[in-house]
């Protein structure tokens, strides 16, 4: 990867060093690293957004990455085998990667993050007009997502991709979906913040 500059804003910066200590550190994904710090990958562009909660002090405390699904994105071009049937390509949906919450948190800290992380994919959908998100997952995370009281299913049957057993699903959002959080105890609204790529990578 080339001409990358260390991220400048202090958000963006340690939702990338958080993503660094989880999925590179913890969960030992192939994935770029950029100075040793910051997993940033090809998909990191100026078209993706980032819903971010942050801490008091302005740090992460957990993000989400949204990419277009009519552009490149991680279902599309790295595991269409996870469909039955096309992959769904459609202005109004988003997929949902990286989903982080930040490995510093207390335990009893984390769930509460969650909730708020999926409570504000839900309310930005709705602010947007968007009808839903599509993802690719572990089973196990999968069977966590759908039963969040949402409505959520799976696109194929999954398989095995390396170690991990994979699936893709697709979330639809709709003016019902708050309600249907809350009755799952999930919905917890939260101050957020929705944020733009601001760095420059080329492949």
């Amino acid at each position: 990867m080339q001409n990358q500059t260390s991220p400048d804003d202090r958000l963006l910066r340690t939702m990338f060093e958080a993503r660094k200590r989880v999925f590179v550190d913890l969960l030992k994904w192939d994935v770029p690293v950029l100075e040793g710090a910051y997993e940033i990958d090809q998909f990191d562009t100026r078209e993706a957004t980032y819903v971010i909660l942050a801490d008091e002090e302005g740090s992460h405390r957990a993000s989400a990455r949204l990419l277009r699904t009519d552009r490149a994105h991680i279902l599309g071009e790295l595991f269409p085998c996870l469909c039955e049937g096309p992959v769904p390509v459609r202005d109004d949906f988003r997929e949902i990667t990286r989903f982080c919450i930040e490995p510093t948190l207390p335990r009893s800290e984390r769930r509460a993050a969650r909730d708020e992380l999926v409570t504000a994919l839900a309310d930005h959908a709705l602010a947007n007009a968007l009808a839903g998100y599509t993802a690719v997952a572990t089973q196990s995370w999968y069977r966590q997502i759908s039963g969040f009281g949402w409505q959520c299913r799976a696109l194929g049957g999954g398989c095995r991709i390396g170690a991990d057993d994979l699936v893709a699903l697709q979330i639809d959002i709709d003016r019902d979906t708050p309600a249907a959080l809350a009755r799952g105890g999930i919905y917890r609204q939260a101050s957020c913040r929705i944020a733009s790529q601001a760095l420059e990578i080329a492949a």
